[in-house]
């Protein structure tokens, strides 16, 4: 039985960055305005731990669970 192949490690793969290089969650206080990608832009109006938040967009009040690439602080 042959010997096993190591697979080759590329330089710029991201599977390669340690666990602190990776940036943090954002984390969402109440007033902050924020810019979702479908919703547009909002201002936070409560906040649920680390589960959700609740915005409001204009057209209505939305409840979005985080942490979401989809919403990000302005």
């Amino acid at each position: 039985m042959p010997p096993p192949v190591q697979r080759r490690r590329l330089p710029a793969s991201p599977f390669n960055a340690s666990r602190d290089a990776i940036p943090p969650d954002e984390v969402f206080c109440v007033g902050d305005r924020v810019a979702h990608d479908r919703h547009g832009l909002g201002r936070i109006v409560s906040v649920s731990g680390t589960v959700a938040v609740d915005a409001d967009f204009g057209t209505g009040t939305r409840r979005v669970s985080t942490p979401t690439p989809k919403m990000h602080k302005l």
